[in-house]
């Protein structure tokens, strides 16, 4: 390129320069300011999306928290009902009757009829003792007795022929009232001579032992071959009625008068017998009487309750627990008492409404035969009777016929 050429492109370049002018100072100035403002709504924008992520995030983490986990418990349903109030106490099985049996006539045991254990009747034949020496006697006894009422049947015909020997003057009245104190005489020997025969007869008796009462025999004592002595120590037998039987029990005296009440109106209440855990009741009978006196050392009164005990449920001396029915209340509501949740002086309740569990405070009364009255809850509310220690005010209920097993893990379904 030429010199000139060099000077043309230099001065168009200059040219050009002199007609593109720079940007004022407030054009700057705005572009800077848009560009600040760009920035910031940038960042708000990004902070408010973050701020509502983690918003919602945080709501996402309470409502889980705040769902709790299903629970699955046994219900049951507030009933209207009558309930009996009880006084309890701890008894004794005791029978009307123990026979402990000895022998009245010694001798060998030739033969012994009962079975250990076996129920008697009355005149049952229990043991025989060899009756041969007492029939020995009774025989002779016998015959002395009929030798002297022959001697008195002599005498009186004698006093016959004096009193009609008198009444014509043929004798004197000397041997009248003579003959008169013979056949006295002889009446009052014929009279021992009777005795006598009596007793021999009763000794022979006692060789054949009977059962004097109703009952079940105990174990064998004695064995055909013993020799016994008439009146000794020894116990052949032992019966012990068994129907009806009784059992003895003890009340506070502070609850007679509620009783003695009870029984002016009733006559008789009833009386339960149960088992030592006083989970299975044995038997049922009334109350037949109470003691005359009140125990001063321990400050009770004993009292008998008569049980016909005939499936044989109650064995004599057998411990018991008795449950005395003083009352019935009327019209109460009835829940089951495994349902009633106790802390301290408070009693509570699950209440379960529409799969939901509430605690509901209540207060207790009578309880007895699984059954507790209450106040504080209307009849036909639904309570939980189990699961007690997974159950939570608010917490979700899946209702069980049976309660489920306490190692077992409950929660939300997948």
């Amino acid at each position: 390129m030429s010199e000139f050429e060099d000077k043309s492109v230099a001065h168009h370049i200059g040219a050009d320069h002199q007609l593109s002018p720079p940007l004022p100072w407030y054009r700057k100035r705005w572009i800077l300011w848009t560009i600040v403002l760009l920035v910031l709504l940038l960042g708000v924008i990004v902070f408010v999306v973050i701020h509502n992520n983690n918003a919602k995030a945080a709501a996402a983490k309470r409502a889980l928290a705040s769902v709790k986990p299903s629970v699955t418990a046994t219900v049951a349903k507030a009933t209207k009902g009558s309930i009996g109030v009880y006084l309890d106490a701890i008894g004794t099985v005791t029978p009307f009757y123990t026979s402990s049996i000895t022998a009245q006539a010694g001798g060998v045991l030739t033969s012994v009829h009962y079975s250990e254990g076996q129920l008697v009747q009355k005149g049952d034949a229990l043991i025989e003792i060899d009756p041969r020496p007492y029939q020995a006697q009774l025989m002779q006894a016998q015959g002395v007795l009929e030798r002297d009422t022959n001697v008195l049947a002599q005498a009186q015909m004698d006093l016959d022929r004096y009193q009609a020997a008198w009444a014509q003057n043929g004798i004197q009245k000397q041997l009248l009232d003579d003959q008169e104190k013979i056949v006295l005489q002889d009446q009052g020997t014929v009279k021992n001579d009777q005795g006598t025969v009596n007793y021999d007869q009763a000794q022979l008796s006692y060789c054949h032992i009977a059962a004097p009462i109703a009952g079940r025999v105990g174990l064998r004592l004695v064995d055909p071959g013993n020799v016994v002595q008439a009146g000794g120590a020894t116990i052949l037998v032992v019966i012990t009625q068994v129907q009806p039987t009784t059992v003895i029990f003890t009340m506070a005296e502070d609850s007679l008068a509620q009783v003695q009440a009870r029984m002016r109106v009733m006559h008789t209440l009833p009386v339960e017998a149960w088992d030592r855990s006083q989970t299975t009741k044995i038997a049922a009978g009334k109350l037949q009487t109470i003691d005359n006196q009140i125990d001063t050392t321990t400050g009770t009164v004993k009292l008998r309750a008569l049980f016909d005990n005939k499936n044989g449920s109650l064995f004599p001396n057998q411990f018991v627990n008795t449950r005395l029915l003083v009352n019935t209340l009327d019209g109460v509501t009835l829940i089951p008492t495994a349902a009633v949740q106790h802390n301290g002086q408070v009693a509570s309740l699950y209440v379960i409404a529409n799969g939901l569990a509430s605690v509901r405070n209540v207060t207790t009364g009578v309880s007895g035969g699984g059954l507790t009255a209450v106040e504080g809850i209307n009849p036909g509310e639904v309570v939980a009777t189990s699961s007690f220690d997974k159950l939570q005010a608010g917490s979700k209920v899946v209702v069980s016929k049976q309660a489920p097993p306490a190692n077992s893990v409950e929660g939300n379904t997948p």
